[in-house]
């Protein structure tokens, strides 16, 4: 295998401005998506609401990373298909 002399990366400017954009962005949904569940937890259901009921807590985690679980059918044709011999 060669082995080549490591390439060199220079920072921009435009690169810099595009970051502090992109991250000041990021910073306003944050604190809108804060100010949006501080709504909602301002009337009482704050963490007494995670511990009350452990499906709660799943669905918030589930919804929170985004993960949507489909049910699992119990029938024979969704475990090995439709083999007809």
């Amino acid at each position: 295998m060669l082995r080549r002399k490591p390439t060199r990366l220079e920072l921009k400017l435009d690169d810099i401005e595009e970051f502090e954009s992109i991250r000041k962005d990021l910073e306003t949904r944050k604190k809108q998506t804060e100010d949006v569940e501080g709504v909602g937890t301002s009337d009482g259901e704050g963490a007494a609401g995670l511990s009350s009921d452990p499906k709660s807590r799943e669905q918030m985690i589930n919804d929170r990373i985004g993960y949507k679980p489909q049910p699992k059918p119990n029938n024979r044709t969704s475990q090995f298909g439709n083999f007809e011999f």
